[in-house]
């Protein structure tokens, strides 16, 4: 990841409905959630929480997908996971141990591991 997206990635999650619904998101897992529940879920308008997910998408943290008549929203467990590699590269000035846990999250979203979730 480089610096311009990992700006664009906290400029989306700034906000506390957006950082909510992106929590919520990676809770559900990889079946995501409808845009329906998700405001349902939020408590807040269909057209607000519209809103949110186009800014979320447009950062890359989530993705959409038609199921019938409503659209899937999912996390992207990828996009997450080098959010945390950004902030932790060259961590911890030689001593790795320190970073060692925010690591092994990193490491659970990148895209070797995503076969081992499954």
């Amino acid at each position: 990841m480089d610096e311009r997206q990992a700006l664009m990635s906290f400029g989306a999650l700034s906000q506390e409905t957006r950082l909510r619904i992106i929590r919520t998101l990676v809770v559900a897992g990889p079946d995501g959630m409808a845009a329906g529940a998700i405001a349902e879920k939020m408590e807040v308008s269909p057209s607000n929480v519209s809103f949110h997910l186009k800014e979320l998408e447009r950062a890359g943290l989530i993705s959409q997908q038609r199921e019938s008549r409503s659209i899937v929203y999912t996390a992207s467990y990828e996009a997450l996971g080098a959010l945390v590699r950004f902030l932790m590269e060259d961590c911890c000035a030689g001593n790795p141990e320190i970073c060692a846990p925010a690591r092994d999250v990193a490491a659970c979203c990148s895209p070797s591991a995503k076969g081992q979730m499954q």
